[in-house]
């Protein structure tokens, strides 16, 4: 079995103009609050690759940090250099009019066969409703009319406005990032859980198993803590549509890359053997469009 981390990224910080390198030196300004210290340094795929040799982890989706599509072309010549990387979720303007222009331009560039999907910053849009604005909608359509994935980044007071925006567009596969980030810290569930069953009824969504340590209390969480949540997303969606997502380095506010897999192994742990490889690849795979035969073979 090929075993893929969903989610994850990558950054260099500061105004340097070197070219060289991937991805180049940019301003991340939401890494500024004094609760982000600890992960405000660079992060690149070789900090990386130690830890998903250790957790026994082959391949890798690295998603966008910024709303910058240049970081996108970065990341698809990042992973076009890399034996880890089988897949790229960029950033592109869902608003322009000019979105089906951007997503040929990036699949043409370097790298362009490894873009998987598209993600914007939901979670931070003002408006609730954003995910229903018309141009959004127009966005999304040449999203899936490129063939690509949408990752919904969504807060649960988003998630009645995702589930309209699914059903509208069936064409489009969506991927809901980090359970939608419940308040796990204080284990509210409603009206959370509603909400996420009702968008796991839709057909064309999958979600990742990511993201919960750092909604949990970042000091003194357990697994006992993240399991009903993991619980109600297994279930609702069950593991064919549900995929492992470290979140590094986020994740580090909380716990360490192998904390966060075995966690994820233990919260999947009455799985079958099989239902617990879809998790752990074969969800991705499927979902991202990823060529599983090719990855087994590249495999070591």
């Amino acid at each position: 079995m090929t075993r893929i981390d969903a989610h994850h990224h990558v950054w260099r910080l500061g105004d340097s103009p070197e070219r060289l390198s991937r991805p180049r030196p940019r301003r991340h300004d939401w890494l500024e609050t004094p609760d982000l210290a600890s992960v405000r340094r660079d992060f690149t795929l070789d900090d990386l690759a130690a830890d998903t040799a250790a957790a026994g982890i082959d391949r890798t989706i690295l998603v966008q940090v910024l709303p910058d599509v240049d970081e996108t072309a970065d990341f698809l010549a990042l992973a076009a250099s890399s034996d880890l990387v089988a897949g790229v979720v960029g950033w592109v303007d869902l608003t322009a009019e000019d979105v089906t222009d951007t997503l040929d331009a990036l699949r043409a560039d370097t790298g362009g066969e490894l873009l998987a999907g598209i993600r914007n910053l939901v979670q931070a849009e003002p408006d609730p409703a954003w995910l229903n604005r018309p141009d959004v909608r127009r966005g999304l359509a040449a999203v899936a009319q490129a063939e690509l994935v949408y990752d919904l980044l969504t807060v649960p007071d988003q998630l009645p406005a995702a589930l309209d925006t699914v059903r509208a567009l069936p064409e489009l596969t969506f991927v809901l990032d980090h359970i939608s980030k419940p308040p796990i810290a204080s284990g509210e569930r409603e009206p959370w859980a509603t909400r996420v069953r009702a968008l796991a009824a839709e057909p064309n969504v999958f979600c990742k198993l990511s993201g919960m340590v750092t909604e949990a209390d970042r000091g003194s969480w357990t697994t006992a803590d993240l399991r009903p949540y993991a619980d109600v997303v297994l279930d609702a969606f069950g593991p064919s549509r549900v995929m492992f997502g470290s979140d590094w380095p986020v994740c580090l506010l909380a716990a360490s890359y192998q904390q966060v897999v075995r966690t994820t192994e233990e919260l999947t742990s009455a799985l079958s053997a099989p239902e617990r490889e879809e998790v752990f690849g074969g969800t991705a795979a499927r979902a991202y469009r990823l060529p599983l035969e090719r990855l087994r073979e590249e495999t070591p």
